[in-house]
């Protein structure tokens, strides 16, 4: 099996060139616990494997849908900071050409250096006048507290890792678990060693005139490497219309999200991370 996962590898990298919109991942697998991401369960039908990047630093990695234009999931290291909201919105020119940068610009510092046009960026991607007045938060997956440096935070205000998210969930539970759950479950992990991913199932409605879907539920899951040398793991998730998140095992979460998207298995972490086990909060 491995030499198959080797040569589609060594395939798609022929097939892609020096862009950073790469198959599995394979230059930021550094942000997947083992270096094993999510199996394909999620892939949408015209999917982009973004490693994102900001002043040429790679800091996170999504799988993210150009058409409904909301990212599958997100993946990074958690080493959590200050939470901060005052860092301008950004976009991906990678998603609208291969050839242009890897690094995020802002819409119109991407217009002015390369002659894009407006409809050219929105084609691909959501922009953040998508989210304006439609009584939906600009939700974060991967959320800026979760990173420790300027530059980290900086990096997840890139609209490939926002998603239309419930203000009363975005502002209350969903806020809670980030901030308070997170710090709680992995007291017993290794500084270093501790892996996320968050994502969004694609919902029946949308914003923007159709243009930004938005999701059914939220959800998060994350596996660490113990103090103690052993394997935790824990997940939750949240109906995207209701204040409340459940806390559940990693296994019980991939059930889920196999359940809701009509898969017959769904893998999002390494076999080595435990699936019926959680750390105690």
């Amino acid at each position: 099996m491995l030499w198959l996962l080797l040569l589609q590898v060594w395939a798609s990298c022929l097939w892609l060139g020096h862009s950073e919109l790469v198959p599995l991942f394979v230059n930021c697998l550094e942000f997947f616990y083992g270096d094993t991401p999510p199996d394909a369960a999620m892939k949408p039908q015209n999917p982009a494997w973004i490693c994102q990047t900001l002043n040429n630093q790679r800091f996170f990695a999504t799988l993210y849908d150009r058409q409904k234009r909301i990212p599958m999931y997100s993946a990074y290291k958690y080493e959590p900071g200050k939470f901060h909201t005052n860092h301008t919105w950004t976009v991906e020119p990678q998603l609208i050409n291969d050839s242009l940068p890897q690094d995020m610009y802002t819409v119109q510092a991407l217009e002015r250096a390369y002659n894009i046009t407006r409809a050219q960026i929105m084609q691909s991607q959501a922009v953040s006048a998508d989210y304006e007045n439609s009584g939906w938060d600009r939700g974060h997956l991967n959320p800026n507290g979760h990173h420790n440096t300027l530059a980290s935070r900086n990096a997840t205000f890139t609209l490939t890792n926002i998603v239309p998210m419930d203000k009363k969930l975005n502002r209350g539970a969903w806020k809670k678990y980030e901030q308070q759950t997170m710090r709680q479950k992995t007291k017993k992990c290794q500084n270093d060693k501790i892996y996320v991913i968050v994502g969004a199932v694609p919902g029946n409605s949308s914003i923007a005139g159709g243009r930004v879907n938005v999701p059914s539920h939220i959800w998060s899951g994350a596996c660490c490497k113990t103090r103690n040398n052993t394997v935790s793991a824990w997940a939750a998730i949240a109906n995207n219309k209701h204040n409340r998140i459940w806390k559940i095992s990693l296994g019980h979460l991939e059930k889920r999200l196999a359940q809701l998207y009509g898969m017959q298995n769904v893998s999002l972490f390494h076999d080595d991370c435990p699936r019926n086990v959680s750390l105690t909060s």
